[in-house]
């Protein structure tokens, strides 16, 4: 979990304006067929009803490129220090902008290609419209990564069993659910984890769930690796 996660929300929101600012290091994307890639910092772009950030936003990051066939198929190549602290959150984002009790169904399938070294976690990070409540689902992680907050035990939900850990870093609450074993494709159900926060915990009201992004929160890729989405999906709302 990001030390600074308001950083990140703030350099989000203002990604468009900052999309021709400076590029980190000299590296170039990887030869794909892209139909959209950038190294910058902050670059983002829409595609198919997704929004795709290369969002390099923690101290001390070194190069890193994301690149897109479409808004489901993407892949990104870093190349962070092996140092601790999460460097980047490149992720596709699906608005959906709608009160939890006016969520009919929220599902998710997702398809990755990720190293076997480095350090970070695959992850859905799902914020209310108020940037109040983040709710992450680790489905993989790797190296010397971990949750924000204190264990709260172990919960089946969405078709997954996860491990639940709830904490705050001083601008919002956060509650992660990482997987009880890795991951690289399957389906989640993802109203189900939102009811159970708010219903049978009560930790959150009947929040406006406003962003679902998907990606990968890397702390370190010594080296440059590849991290691939070859598809993802993410329907109702």
């Amino acid at each position: 979990m990001a030390p600074s996660t308001l950083s990140r929300i703030t350099k989000a929101l203002l990604a468009p304006a900052l999309a021709l600012g400076a590029t980190v290091g000299l590296a170039s994307a990887p030869a794909h067929a892209a139909v959209w890639n950038s190294c910058d910092q902050w670059g983002n772009t829409s595609l198919n009803g997704y929004t795709l950030y290369n969002n390099i936003w923690g101290s001390g990051a070194g190069a890193q490129c994301v690149w897109a066939n479409s808004g489901t198929n993407w892949g990104v190549w870093a190349d962070h220090p092996n140092t601790g602290g999460i460097k980047s959150y490149p992720n596709a984002k699906k608005v959906i902008n709608k009160p939890i009790t006016s969520i009919g169904s929220l599902t998710s399938s997702y398809n990755v290609t990720v190293p076997s070294s480095g350090a970070y976690n695959t992850s859905y990070d799902i914020w209310d419209t108020e940037y109040d409540y983040e709710i992450m689902l680790w489905v993989n992680h790797n190296g010397a990564v971990g949750p924000l907050g204190t264990a709260q035990g172990r919960v089946s939900l969405g078709g997954h069993t996860w491990d639940v850990y709830k904490g705050n870093n001083g601008a919002n609450e956060v509650f992660s659910f990482l997987r009880t074993s890795d991951s690289n494709a399957g389906t989640v159900d993802i109203l189900p984890v939102l009811k159970w926060i708010k219903d049978t915990k009560g930790w959150m009201g009947n929040e406006t769930i406003g962003d679902v992004q998907f990606g990968y929160e890397i702390t370190s890729s010594s080296g440059g690796l590849d991290f691939r989405t070859n598809n993802l999906t993410v329907s109702g709302g």
